[in-house]
């Protein structure tokens, strides 16, 4: 198969690069070439920015593709564009969406494909909801080929690991020696990464899918190997084989006042237990998680190393700061408290 990928360097969509090449298909690539990223030598590439509609547009709907996997659709605008481009050209359009696109926090679990999606997270949740619907509507009305995919955390070699406070290397840096770690709440709120490599291969296997089972169809691609927040960072510690870390918890409305340029990804995710249900895309795709946590954080460790990426835990103060901080006042509060 002939296959455009909108992007195809960032951190999953590198995967589907390779995946789609390792599969035997031709690959082009249409992205502004600000991102490096190691991918096969066969892949043609076609410079210009997904955001420019008319020379967007005019490059690419003269060109016969069989199928599109859209990376970079991030609005309805876009994804308007996307269907005056493709539409009666391709066989497949596959668009990254993001769960996102679902209210937190949910009063059910798991999560279906079928849970109303607003009001959604956040504002890139919402703007993705709304190019949803433009694909939606497009296939219920001309037919258009579109399936969207909703991943959730995915991470791997390309990228780093989240923590509490945001995604500083630092934490792993942290980690290595032993020092303290800031963790949300009591650590048992529910979190579920999953590595790009097994994301990417649902992306593919959508593609590659036969006739129309899957257009007009969403699917969840996310973790089947859920953790609490403590089991994440103990995951994280005996990847690295490095003590077993001291986990600090502070309450995450706590961590909101004293660090609100590091908690945005805590406020909207971090703090919710959510569980998402993978059946359909397991049924339809065969998705599958194969790389577990301990694997997939050593070898996003490793990529990080070779790459000098990850910076001393010295050069981000800001966690012991708390550390000390709720220390100090936990104990007061216990001495000065009134039984």
């Amino acid at each position: 198969m002939d296959v455009l990928i909108v992007g195809g360097t960032g951190l999953i969509s590198t995967g589907i690069t390779r995946q789609l090449v390792a599969a035997g298909h031709d690959v082009t690539l249409y992205n502004r070439g600000e991102t490096d990223a190691e991918i096969p030598d066969s892949v043609s590439l076609i410079r210009g920015d997904r955001t420019e509609y008319e020379r967007f547009e005019d490059r690419l709907g003269g060109r016969e593709f069989d199928a599109v996997v859209d990376m970079v659709c991030f609005t309805p605008e876009d994804a308007e564009s996307a269907v005056r481009t493709f539409a009666g050209s391709v066989d497949r359009y596959v668009f990254c969406s993001t769960i996102d696109v679902y209210s937190r926090p949910v009063s059910r679990m798991p999560l279906t494909e079928e849970t109303p999606r607003h009001p959604p997270t956040s504002e890139y949740g919402k703007e993705k909801a709304a190019a949803e619907d433009v694909f939606f509507d497009a296939y219920e009305e001309t037919g258009f080929p579109a399936v969207v995919l909703r991943p959730w955390h995915t991470y791997g070699e390309g990228g780093t690991l989240i923590h509490s406070l945001g995604s500083e290397t630092t934490y792993v840096d942290r980690v290595r020696a032993g020092e303290p770690v800031v963790v949300h709440g009591d650590g048992t709120s529910v979190w579920a990464p999953c590595h790009r490599d097994d994301v990417a291969r649902s992306f593919v296997a959508a593609v590659e899918a036969k006739g129309s089972v899957v257009d007009g169809e969403a699917y969840h691609v996310t973790a089947e190997e859920h953790l609490t927040w403590n089991e994440y960072h103990r995951g994280v510690a005996a990847a690295l084989d490095a003590p077993a870390p001291e986990l600090v918890h502070v309450p995450s409305d706590v961590l909101f006042e004293l660090a609100p340029e590091r908690t945005e990804g805590l406020r909207d995710h971090f703090q919710y237990s959510t569980v998402f249900d993978n059946s359909k895309a397991k049924r339809e795709l065969g998705h599958e998680q194969t790389v577990g946590w301990e694997e997939g954080v050593k070898r996003t460790v490793d990529w990080l190393d070779e790459n000098d990426g990850i910076e001393p835990w010295k050069s981000d103060p800001l966690p012991d700061r708390i550390v000390a901080a709720w220390r100090e006042a936990r104990e007061s509060l216990v001495s000065n408290f009134e039984r």
